[in-house]
């Protein structure tokens, strides 16, 4: 008889749980990516999973190393939550480019923070409300100042969040912009005034520090602006709003995969 020498079987790895990618625009400026890193930590301290923050550029890493990385460490499902405040050209053209050709299975891509069809979420107005706060001083009105977009859709998203920030505040609340289109906050303060307001602070709706932050701020305090806030940056209401994106994005896939399930065995059984 032939002695059959069994190899041993090698115990197969379960697949690491699903990774959470925090893609932002980044920048020239260092004090943007901290920004990043902080919020990603925040978000992993929050509820304990993978986070790894990644860049559409001047940055690293970029979303493909990101991505590259978590499949080597077994991540086979990775949610990307794009760091941004409106669907404008970055959303629509360069994270489908970062994200092309992945170098595994294909990330899950979640709606930008901005809320969805332009209407803004809470979290975001309360995280604007937050960082008023953080001001300690009195105003009597509020310009919210943006980057600026030729989107007509962005620049109606910014609009509409700075109409529900006043709401919040029951304060008179104007949009400006940065660049590309008027009013500038300058100009949105000179509005203001004429309206009776006195004093004017200045609400950044920015994630982190960068050139148009920076040229913003010190625009508004020349025109008179008697405070101007940080980036929403590592806002306790970004994390919650993050982490709801997460685990709304690996819940649908669950519940896909449940649904693809049912629709075969039934094809097997008919």
């Amino acid at each position: 008889m032939t002695d059959v020498l069994e190899t041993p079987s090698r115990p197969i790895a379960d697949p690491a749980p699903s990774a959470l990618v925090l893609l932002a625009h980044g920048s020239l400026d260092a004090r943007s990516r901290e920004s990043t890193l902080a919020l990603a930590r925040a978000v992993g301290r929050s509820r304990a999973i993978r986070v790894e923050a990644a860049f559409l550029r001047h940055a690293e890493p970029t979303a493909r190393q990101a991505l590259h990385t978590l499949a080597e460490d077994g991540h086979e499902q990775v949610v990307v939550v794009p760091l941004l405040l409106t669907s404008a050209y970055h959303a629509r053209v360069d994270l489908p480019e970062a994200l092309s050709e992945p170098p595994a299975r294909a990330p899950i891509v979640t709606p930008v923070l901005g809320g969805a069809s332009g209407a803004p979420d809470e979290r975001v107005v309360r995280a604007l409300r937050r960082r008023l706060a953080e001001l300690g001083m009195e105003f009597d009105a509020v310009v919210l100042a943006a980057a600026g977009s030729s989107d007509l859709g962005a620049h109606a998203a910014v609009t509409a969040t700075a109409s529900a920030l006043g709401a919040e505040l029951d304060l008179p609340c104007r949009a400006a912009f940065a660049s590309t289109t008027p009013p500038t906050p300058g100009e949105a303060m000179e509005q203001l005034r004429r309206d009776g307001a006195r004093r004017i602070a200045v609400a950044s709706f920015c994630l982190a520090a960068g050139l148009l932050y920076r040229v913003t701020a010190d625009a508004s305090t020349a025109a008179g602006a008697v405070g101007v806030t940080q980036p929403l940056g590592d806002a306790p209401e970004l994390v919650e709003l993050v982490l709801e994106r997460f685990h709304g994005a690996v819940s649908g896939a669950a519940a896909g995969h449940l649904r693809s399930q049912a629709a075969g065995a039934e094809e097997a059984v008919g």
